[in-house]
């Protein structure tokens, strides 16, 4: 025996990153289920996989029919093992013409975003929710708070719904006693922050969100995204984790556009049914969704997730509801010497915050798919000083954007109150919320911009009434000036 063997051979550098890329590689595919490369089954739907050169994985059941085909089609197995090497094949002369596929090549043939995570027995045993770790609703408000301006009561709503949820989640059953799921419907103007306020809400919780729209959803077997579609976006929001997801929040926007069509004699494959269809997803089922893709069609495979648990949230800006509440208004106040003036609620902003839900159903809303919407609000129409406060405001407010950016070249700017009342008031007149607030200020920022960066020497830049209803110009203070003003105001 030679004396080398008496001692341990330290592993090379070379060898020691090969390990170390084979046990990332390894733990990479622990991370996920195996999935059968023909029938694109997990392995806890269609059982243990087989393994064949490649790294390519097949199912029992796909295995078993394709050696059956193979005894059926006349060729006989002998040939198939000779198959091996393409040279020989074609150099025999048996088998022209046929190319061999490389099973090599087939490795990672399907991207993680479409593969299932494994559920870690760690994980199992551990509660996804704990009552203690719930934000009471005061918190939840005032987080929202801090994003959001006005809206007090809708704030105020959602944090009591979201929070009674998530209590819901996290309770015990034993007693027999089950809480009922709060799902929301949310009706507001455009532009009065539906979108943004559950999307600031779900990055409080920290839980996964999904946001569509229900204009692209369709009767099953039409074109158009099934209903099945917007558990899919959660899916794919939570990384696949179905745990996860089914703890999660689905926002659908613009529920209003599949409201029944009045006066129709064709099928209402967009509207009614799409209703219908949504029922039993808001009550709480188990809804089999294509992971990774939108369609069910594509081969990829199918995850089961129980809706029990997911929050829906329901929103859209029902235009001409409004006439629907001042109507039924007008004729219960239309009756008697006292009765009110036909013409009482034309100038009323938030009539809105008036809503019923028989309102809501002659507007075109089922009754059932309103009974499994228990929570109903709406949001107030922005006023000009709610727009006002909009741009200053909130922590990411478009006045604080600008600033920052200007700060980058080492020039200060200031917004005038009159200024900023005058972009409020043009806000306004567009009828759009707090979305025109953007458009305008860019527009008049755009030469600030484009001129500020030749000149090293502006230190300040003021933004003035006149210069927003186009009756002069920002004012521009130079370095030299702003010093100058700083020591006066010491002095």
């Amino acid at each position: 025996m030679s004396e080398q063997d008496f001692y341990e051979v330290e592993p090379t550098q070379e060898e020691t990153t090969a390990e170390t890329a084979d046990t990332s590689d390894h733990d990479d595919k622990d991370e996920y289920e195996q999935i059968c490369y023909i029938c694109h089954r997990p392995e806890r739907v269609a059982g243990k996989m087989i393994k064949i050169p490649g790294g390519i994985c097949i199912c029992a059941d796909c295995m078993q029919k394709t050696f059956d085909t193979m005894n059926y089609s006349g060729i006989s197995m002998d040939d198939m093992m000779n198959m091996s090497n393409l040279n020989n094949l074609n150099n025999n002369g048996k088998m022209p013409n046929i190319s061999m596929i490389n099973l090599s090549d087939l490795q990672g043939f399907m991207p993680n975003q479409q593969k299932i995570k494994k559920k870690k027995k760690s994980e199992q045993k551990k509660p996804m929710l704990d009552i203690k770790s719930i934000p009471a609703p005061h918190k939840i408000k005032a987080s929202l708070d801090e994003y959001i301006v006005g809206q007090e009561h809708a704030k105020k709503v959602m944090s009591v719904a979201v929070y009674n949820h998530y209590k819901r989640v996290a309770a015990d059953t034993d007693d027999g006693i089950e809480i009922e799921k709060s799902n929301m419907l949310m009706i507001g103007p455009t532009g009065s922050g539906k979108t943004y306020m559950v999307k600031t809400l779900a990055k409080l919780l920290d839980v996964p969100l999904a946001i569509t729209d229900a204009t692209s959803l369709t009767e099953a077997g039409y074109i158009g995204d099934d209903i099945e579609s917007v558990v899919s976006k959660l899916l794919a929001a939570a990384d696949n984790d179905v745990e996860r997801a089914e703890h999660g929040i689905i926002f659908i926007d613009e529920i209003d556009k599949i409201a029944k069509k009045k006066n129709t004699n064709q099928r209402d494959v967009s509207g009614e049914s799409v209703q219908q269809g949504m029922l039993k997803m808001l009550e709480g089922a188990e809804v089999e969704v294509p992971v990774g893709a939108s369609s069910k069609n594509a081969m990829v495979p199918m995850m089961t997730v129980n809706t029990r648990n997911i929050l829906f949230i329901c929103g859209g800006a029902f235009p001409d509801l409004e006439e629907i509440i001042k109507e039924r208004l007008n004729k219960e106040a239309s009756i008697g010497f006292k009765a009110d003036l036909k013409d009482k609620y034309d100038k009323e902003e938030n009539l809105l915050t008036k809503v019923l839900v028989e309102d809501v159903r002659k507007y075109g809303m089922i009754p059932e798919f309103l009974g499994r919407l228990p929570i109903l609000f709406s949001l107030e129409a922005l006023t000009e000083d709610m727009l006002v406060r909009i741009l200053t405001e909130p922590k990411s407010a478009i006045v604080k954007q600008y600033q920052k950016l200007l700060a980058m070249d080492e020039v200060k700017l200031v917004f005038e109150d009159d200024a900023l009342h005058a972009i409020a008031a043009k806000a306004k007149e567009k009828k759009v919320g707090a979305r025109a607030l953007r458009a305008i200020i860019e527009d008049f920022m755009l030469d600030i911009m484009y001129e500020i960066p030749k000149d090293d020497n502006i230190g300040m830049v003021t933004i003035t009434k006149d210069y927003i209803e186009g009756k002069g110009g920002p004012l521009i203070t130079m370095r030299g000036c702003m010093e100058l003003e700083d020591k006066e105001a010491v002095i």
